[in-house]
């Protein structure tokens, strides 16, 4: 299949789907692979438990983020 014809078929995709596609065409761009991911995501929860740990970070709840995001985006 050439890419004149994917476009023409991508193209006449419902909304939704066309939002979709170019969500994954984009990741697919930009994305490292899925196990750099990982190890990167459990560095960074590892840091964070040891900033909660040491106490040179204060915990959060979930509902003071929500509150605040709201507040900020008003």
């Amino acid at each position: 299949m050439n890419l004149q014809k994917i476009e023409n078929e991508a193209l006449h995709l419902p909304k939704e789907e066309r939002v979709r596609l170019i969500k994954r065409l984009v990741l697919s761009l930009d994305s490292p692979p899925e196990d750099e991911l990982k190890a990167d995501w459990l560095l960074e929860g590892r840091r964070r438990a040891e900033e909660l740990d040491s106490g040179s970070v204060q915990e959060v709840s979930g509902e003071d983020v929500l509150r605040k995001a709201r507040t900020l985006t008003k």
